[in-house]
């Protein structure tokens, strides 16, 4: 099924942003680094609590005595040469260890789930890193046109010129002057088009997009409206918003709590422990002889030189150097270090949040002026065209008129497409479904 999907997004003629997206999130090789992490600690966590399990071994041993030996059945020395087998199985269970594991089962449990939140995190980072790049070629698209509309408009001066040249209504100045800024559009539309070029193969790489130089992507430009609701949106409010979902607060807030428990683990090794161990061993002696001086038989041996066994062991830390107090002290300083962490990236949310809004604002009021400023500047450009046509003014004329045109549709463009990038940033820290991203 996924490679029927994948193989009718590469048939088609276009990408869309959220295709873009998901292509990119299923193929970056960055993000499959912190998957990696998130699975470590996962097996770690799950080890902690399989730590809480008793331990079983079993062990042998085969013995080759020479020359005067203890026989390890009497324990008289004897002056000759036997072998000896030995077999164990032992078990032991912690009953108290300053609830250690218990400590630190939560706080491995805590590192997982943060790590589970960086890697959402890091999903969400590439959506945006796809998103500018995306709004980049769009940009640079527009871009291109533009510079198009006006080599045409340069072009059709030229053979204007040339024409008028010809019938002597001009002098042959007026077509090296024609000619220059036709070269000059020349010159700006192999500019646009190399920032485009640069800016595919940006997405491209965004999206590990393989065996490719030349991507497609959508032409239609988002339609940017002001949106009352958002113009009485405050930063507190986003902000409030955003600290209740934002994986990267959320996993420095589970790191805070795993560096608390971490404390807890390290105050235990304070405390006595206590643990039971239970076992039972048995062997097989060469030595181990009849009346007749014949070795008894590995079976008879195996079963009559059973033992069984069990106890109770209490350690109590007393002296280690003062290393156990000293570990508590550096776990307190980690636990201030990740609080410090969570505070540090509140405040450049918070930061983040407020330039946001007051961009926002701001880019309100100049997509307004810019599209006045725009037409302002199209209606000149269309008045100094029709006078240049007329010889009411010179080439020189036009090609400011010209430029200020240019220079505005530019301007227009970059206000849109910043004004719907801030928008897409906003709604994503108000909780909106911006990118279709799942959280596992």
């Amino acid at each position: 099924m996924l490679l029927t999907i994948w193989a009718s997004v590469f048939a088609q003629e276009s990408w869309t942003l959220d295709e873009c997206v998901s292509y990119a999130l299923a193929h970056n090789l960055q993000l499959n680094d912190f998957k990696y992490t998130n699975q470590s600690n996962k097996e770690t966590y799950r080890q902690s609590v399989r730590n809480l399990l008793p331990s079983v071994n079993a062990s042998s041993s085969y013995l080759v005595n020479y020359g005067r030996a203890e026989d390890p059945n009497t324990g008289t020395f004897v002056n000759q040469d036997f072998y000896s087998n030995n077999y164990s199985l032992e078990s032991s269970i912690d009953l108290f260890r300053g609830f250690q594991k218990i400590n630190a089962i939560k706080a491995s449990k805590l590192l997982f789930k943060a790590t589970k939140e960086d890697v959402l995190q890091q999903k969400y980072l590439l959506a945006f890193r796809v998103m500018q790049a995306f709004y980049d070629i769009q940009f640079f698209e527009g871009l291109v046109e533009i510079s198009k509309e006006q080599l045409t408009v340069s072009q059709t001066n030229y053979s204007l010129v040339e024409k008028q040249v010809e019938l002597g209504l001009k002098a042959g100045a007026d077509l090296y002057e024609a000619e220059s800024l036709l070269l000059t559009d020349k010159l700006n539309v192999t500019q646009s088009a190399n920032q485009l070029a640069t800016a595919k193969l940006t997405l491209i790489q965004e999206m590990n997009l393989e065996n490719t130089s030349e991507i497609e992507i959508t032409k239609e430009l988002p339609q940017v409206v002001a949106d009352a609701a958002v113009n009485e949106i405050t930063s507190d409010s986003v902000y409030n918003e955003a600290r209740e979902f934002l994986p990267l607060i959320k996993a420095q807030e589970l790191r805070a709590k795993a560096a608390k428990k971490q404390v807890a683990v390290s105050r235990g090794r304070l405390y006595p422990s206590l643990s039971f161990f239970a076992g039972i061993g048995t062997g097989y002696f060469e030595t181990t002889r009849d009346t007749l001086g014949n070795t008894l038989p590995f079976r008879q041996q195996f079963r009559d030189n059973t033992s069984q066994y069990w106890g109770i062991n209490l350690s109590v830390p007393i002296s280690n150097g003062w290393s156990a107090r000293s570990q508590v002290k550096q776990s307190k300083i980690e636990k201030l270090r990740a609080e410090n962490n969570l505070k540090t990236q509140e405040q450049e949310l918070f930061q983040t949040i407020q330039q946001l809004v007051q961009d926002y604002n701001s880019l309100v009021v100049e997509l307004v002026q810019s599209n006045q400023k725009m037409e302002a500047q199209n209606l000149a450009f269309t008045i100094a065209q029709k006078r240049y046509e007329k010889g009411l003014i010179n080439a020189l004329e036009l090609f400011t008129a010209k430029n200020l045109y240019a220079s505005a549709q530019n301007e227009n463009l970059q206000v849109k497409l910043r004004s719907e990038i801030n928008k897409s940033t906003l709604d994503f820290y108000r909780g909106l479904p911006v990118f279709n991203i799942e959280a596992n």
